[in-house]
């Protein structure tokens, strides 16, 4: 399914994304359609490639308000999300208090690490985040450090790419080439790894309309 996205206009210096300019989103953040068609294919996804189970433990990386993790509650045990965006949070929390949700806690978190060096997970993922991720080889070690023996790890990004997604001048990844990628999280440590196309974003550009291919990544950890 395609989903379009308006343009990020270009600026003169490079933009780095930090919690601030999500703070300001949070608000109109689950009315985006486009945001919402996004989470379900991407939870569809991560429902098709992993053997969920109610006792298993899941952390949400990067998780905004949510989005992603509340499809995926009723086939979990209990979900930590986390995020660096306090106003992100603020909107999972009421949702959750709102909808009488009780396996679901927040917690804010530094962008570039995940949760306390001793906690442990059977499932962690996230969702167009790992582009915002300076370092990608130290996440992926310190996500596969958290997981459990036999847990998974689902990433959802998009595919490498000129820097048209989000304009040149912003300061992430501008996609990742999926071979590298699953190598390196076999250099990492899991067991086994692959990758499968979940959705296309249709965003316009000044020739048209490009469309951007989200990959899906499961990995394994034995």
């Amino acid at each position: 399914m395609n989903q379009k996205e308006q343009p990020v206009p270009a600026t003169p210096a490079k933009v780095i994304l930090g919690s601030d300019h999500f703070d300001n989103q949070a608000r109109a953040w689950d009315e985006n359609p486009v945001f919402i068609n996004r989470a379900k294919q991407i939870a569809a996804g991560i429902v098709a490639a992993v053997p969920l189970r109610k006792d298993m433990r899941a952390l949400d990386f990067g998780s905004g308000t949510g989005m992603l993790s509340f499809p995926l509650r009723e086939s979990l045990g209990h979900i930590v999300l986390t995020d660096a965006s306090p106003g992100m949070l603020q909107v999972a929390t009421e949702k959750i208090a709102a909808q009488g949700v009780t396996n679901m806690t927040v917690r804010l978190a530094d962008p570039n690490h995940a949760v306390a060096a001793d906690e442990h997970f059977d499932l962690i993922y996230c969702s167009m985040v790992l582009h915002h991720i300076p370092d990608t080889a130290a996440i992926l070690q310190t996500w596969y450090a958290q997981l459990s023996p036999g847990g998974w790890l689902c990433i959802a990004d998009l595919v490498k790419e000129d820097g048209s997604f989000h304009g040149i001048d912003v300061d992430v990844h501008h996609g990742f080439d999926t071979a590298e990628l699953i190598a390196l999280t076999k250099t990492v440590g899991f067991a086994e790894a692959s990758i499968s196309t979940v959705l296309q974003i249709t965003k316009e550009q000044p020739l048209g309309p490009r469309e951007f291919p989200v990959f899906l990544l499961v990995a394994h950890k034995n």
